[in-house]
């Protein structure tokens, strides 16, 4: 067992250098300021790099991450961060980024019991139990990224209510928040029509993102009951005996009349005086 991770510190070494032969000057700048127009409240699944996903270098952009990307109010992490990139970083997009098939809303969906993140995703929970009507009125193979999506447009609502924000937009400070889904299956990520830019755009554009959502779940279900259905296969067709096996049996039954006509004619011939 390797303790001290060595792999990773050589490949550390090689993207310091890689990005300082790419940019030199990188690291001296950096040090200086950091200066992200983006804060992005993401899952903390690791296949969903911040950075990468939107090209990014470090710098760039402004990272908080849990798990299922939950903006509580109680959540004094997420808050602090927050304020920290909204008053003092003068961030100017704050977006919510959930992505498909998320083990977490997939726990809450099904009520899954994990160990003490359940406590966690109770959020989500909430969420699942606000849309429950339409939500189990779909497709069971369609829910867990219909929730996903849902779990995103709630959290940036959250998002927009915290004092934070409503307190930049009332000092006239540009800050829009915006819902956003990645893909696992396709590396994109989507516009969930999320866009709030002030506070009277917050109810607007959360009723007009859950009709777009709707939509798009109404059109898989279409795209789904219009697929052909596979014709069923045929059946199998019964095998021949094989040759070999009739000419066997074909040879014990005429072995079997020659042993009959041989005991019957014994049977005929009188016994000798």
């Amino acid at each position: 067992m390797i303790n001290e991770l060595k792999d990773l510190f050589e490949r550390n070494r090689q993207w310091a250098d890689q990005t300082e032969a790419r940019e030199p000057g990188f690291f001296s700048r950096l040090l200086k300021q950091q200066s992200p127009q983006y804060l992005w409240i993401g899952c903390a699944d690791s296949r969903v790099p911040a950075n990468e996903l939107v090209g990014l270098l470090p710098g760039e952009l402004f990272v908080h991450r849990n798990v299922a990307n939950v903006v509580a109010h109680s959540d004094l992490n997420c808050l602090s961060v927050l304020q920290f990139a909204v008053d003092a970083l003068r961030v100017e997009h704050v977006i919510v980024v959930g992505h498909s098939n998320c083990g977490g809303v997939k726990a809450a969906l099904n009520d899954l019991r994990v160990g003490l993140v359940d406590n966690w995703l109770r959020h989500v929970q909430d969420v699942r139990d606000k849309h429950r009507d339409w939500l189990f009125s779909i497709p069971v193979e369609l829910r867990i990224d219909a929730l996903c999506e849902l779990n995103v447009l709630e959290q940036a609502l959250n998002v927009c209510q915290t004092t934070v924000v409503k307190d930049a937009w009332l000092r006239g400070q540009s800050v829009v928040v915006h819902g956003w889904v990645y893909g696992l299956h396709n590396g994109l990520l989507q516009d969930l029509c999320m866009n709030v830019s002030g506070p009277d755009d917050v109810v607007p554009a959360y009723e007009q993102a859950l009709q777009a959502l709707y939509r798009r779940v109404e059109a898989l279900q279409a795209a789904q009951a219009s697929a052909p259905t596979p014709a069923p296969a045929p059946p199998a067709p019964t095998p021949a005996p094989a040759p070999q096996a009739e000419a066997e049996s074909g040879a014990e039954a005429e072995s079997g009349r020659g042993r009959r006509r041989g005991r019957e004619a014994s049977a005929e011939v009188p016994p000798e005086a």
